[in-house]
């Protein structure tokens, strides 16, 4: 499943299966006992997604998805600080296939089936797979290793990311090291191959490096620093090199707390991948809550040339430019725009104390993106957001979600065209045991 292909990858493979092995060999024989005290893995999703995009001459009809992800495994219970997990995956239509699966832009046929040109993308496909098969070490409190198929998410997911809202979610089979010491905190992955949300046959080659360094010296400052070589040997486009600096913290003022983030990040052409190119992303957001309440401001800017935008296609882009997607990029999964674009979003939330049978724990999202062009400042469209959660019982959650995105009518003079105008709407059951 997993192949190291560098020198640093394999040795450090080879390092944690050593140590392994030798505290395998000096341990009694309590490994039945551990692998007995572990816990199951009992998942299930069932979503309707509705899709109102605007017609063209090809796409003639709404998307209706009617799909249930069931996820099943089980985790071992730690024996000398080794765990194992393994977990299958099944994403299957329930209803009738009213939506295409395919790459954001592409011309050839959606993945399930010419006649599904018609409708909008719903990308998630018909899929059965191992979603996660893993083993980890933690000796201590200060170091862990996780070496197979398993979840990255990093920080805020901005850059790195398992893509949670699909239905088949996106995994790594990678070497990851963690190690923790007095406020520092260190975490670098080799990754081999990344498993998108497309299914396998849409599924990257990696040879990928992703490395991140925060110092958390007190709640109101924590620094960070990352570097993502990022090298995919069926995606050339994706390939990139991105380092950034990365400030946020939080602390208390009066009756609220107030929490900031500033992000500044630069990427680059990596390996001869493709053409020489240097673009920078700027983000910074503030929020206050008080009591029930929340509200935040946030400004985010991913330059472009004219010819490709800033990316991050191992992210979990659905929580950043609106949920419509409508920024997803013929690129991969990865949100932006060839002339770049600037969000500046505003969010409400609420979390009423409520506690009713069957309606435990209410959370409601309201949010509002405007959208302009960074390379000319060209009005590009807004989006609102908005989004109910809460609890039906303790194992079993419910939540409706809704995203209208609509572009300007007209582009300006040298300003690319922005994406088609598109409305959805979500309801989502969801069980964890």
């Amino acid at each position: 499943m997993i192949q190291l292909k560098t020198t640093l990858g394999a040795s450090a493979a080879s390092a944690i299966l050593a140590w392994a092995g030798a505290a395998i060999a000096a341990a009694p024989g309590t490994l039945v006992d551990a692998a007995i005290s572990g816990h199951p893995i009992v998942e299930m999703r069932a979503r309707y997604e509705f899709v109102d995009q605007t017609k063209t001459a090809t796409l003639t009809d709404n998307a209706e998805a009617y799909t249930l992800r069931t996820r099943l495994g089980w985790e071992t219970g730690a024996w000398h600080g080794l765990k194992a997990l393994v977990e299958a995956e099944n994403v299957e239509p329930i209803g009738p296939e009213r939506y295409a699966v395919n790459v954001p832009g592409a011309a050839t046929p959606p993945l399930n089936g010419p006649d599904k040109a018609r409708y909008p993308l719903v990308n998630d496909p018909e899929v059965t797979e191992l979603n996660r098969l893993q083993l980890s070490w933690t000796p201590s409190k200060a170091f862990g290793a996780v070496l197979g198929r398993q979840r990255i998410l990093i920080d805020d997911q901005r850059f790195i990311g398992n893509v949670g809202w699909r239905q088949d979610e996106q995994t790594f089979d990678a070497l990851r090291l963690d190690a923790g010491w007095r406020g520092l905190q260190f975490t670098y992955a080799y990754v081999d191959r990344v498993n998108r949300v497309l299914g396998e046959e849409k599924d990257w080659s990696s040879d990928s490096h992703l490395a991140n360094l925060s110092w958390s010296p007190a709640k109101p400052l924590r620094l960070e620093g990352f570097l993502y070589a990022l090298d995919f040997a069926n995606s050339r486009p994706n390939t990139s090199l991105t380092r950034g600096v990365k400030a946020s913290g939080r602390t208390a003022f009066g009756p609220a707390h107030i929490a900031y983030d500033v992000t500044w990040a630069h990427q680059s052409d990596y390996r001869h991948a493709t053409e020489k190119y240097g673009l920078d992303y700027w983000a910074g957001d503030l929020a206050a809550t008080w009591d029930i309440y929340t509200a935040k401001v946030d400004y985010e800017v991913l330059e472009g040339n004219g010819f490709r935008g800033f990316t991050t296609p191992l992210a979990t882009t659905h929580q950043f430019q609106g949920w419509a997607d409508a920024w997803v990029q013929p690129l991969g999964g990865d949100k932006g725009f060839v002339d770049g674009l600037k969000d500046l979003n505003v969010t409400l939330e609420v979390k009423p104390h409520i506690a009713a049978p069957h309606f435990a724990r209410p959370e409601i999202l309201v949010r509002y993106h405007d959208f302009d062009d960074q390379r000319t400042g060209a009005d590009l469209g807004h989006e609102w957001d908005a989004q109910l959660l809460f609890a039906v019982t303790p194992k079993l959650s419910w939540a409706v979600k809704y995203a209208d995105f609509q572009r300007v009518k007209t582009a300006p003079a040298g300003t690319a065209a922005p994406p088609a105008s598109r409305t959805k709407v979500w309801a989502t059951l969801e069980f964890k045991l």
